[in-house]
């Protein structure tokens, strides 16, 4: 399942980060990769430390903690710290899956990737490739989005990024572990919460309507019951 989640940081949010960004101290992308992503990766990166990224870390988790779209879809438990990178000059990341486990900076803390999310904070027309090509059932999906916007995606899937030849592309990536391990148990969440949303906003006040609602809930939260890892 790969989900576009439009407006994640309003325009305001998207100049300040830009701001930073633009004015921060960037390093080699490969001090993150695991061995074999490192043979692909050609990018730079910030310091997990920098104040930069802390602060635009919690700006972007404080986002989508608070974004309806991100919570039904992703239904997270833990979200890693925001990380940031940079192509430009025909840099580009090879064809690649995420790591499984990912351990926080500095902490004990470990998860397992589930979902991995890109937060653009380059326009489309500000830089020539760039592309987020993700390899999923129905073919590749390529995913070039406004500032403020997030695509998140299953962690299991081969992706890349094609070379910036002008410009440059500047975003966010993180992964998160999901209250909800298995990829199509998620999607089937995801449709039915739609359903649910679309029923009780369309049709309110109608008691049929009310009726399947409260059923169609009911199902909802019975099968997060069953399925869901805290």
């Amino acid at each position: 399942m790969l989900i576009q989640i439009p407006d994640v940081l309003t325009p305001d949010q998207v100049t300040r980060a830009r701001q930073l960004l633009d004015s921060a101290e960037w390093t080699d992308g490969n001090a993150t990769s695991g061995h074999q992503a490192a043979k692909a990766k050609n990018n730079m990166q910030l310091p997990q430390d920098s104040p930069a990224a802390r602060q635009l870390g919690d700006m972007i988790l404080k986002a989508l903690g608070s974004n309806s779209l991100f919570l039904s879809a992703a239904l997270p438990k833990t979200v890693f710290p925001p990380l940031f990178n940079r192509y430009a000059g025909g840099q580009s990341f090879g064809t690649h899956v995420d790591n499984a486990i990912r351990q926080f900076p500095g902490q004990p803390t470990r998860i397992r990737t589930d979902l991995s999310a890109t937060l653009f904070f380059a326009n489309p027309d500000e830089y020539d490739g760039g592309e987020l090509c993700v390899e999923d059932t129905y073919g590749v999906q390529r995913v070039k989005l406004p500032a403020g916007h997030m695509v998140l995606y299953p962690s299991t899937s081969l992706h890349h990024v094609t070379p910036v030849t002008r410009g440059a592309r500047v975003s966010s990536f993180f992964w998160l572990q999901s209250m909800i391990r298995s990829d199509e148990q998620r999607s089937l969440l995801f449709d039915l919460d739609l359903a649910i949303q679309r029923i009780s906003g369309e049709l309110a006040g109608q008691q049929a309507a009310d009726q399947s609602a409260v059923q169609l809930t009911g199902v909802y939260h019975n099968l997060l019951r069953q399925w869901a890892e805290l």
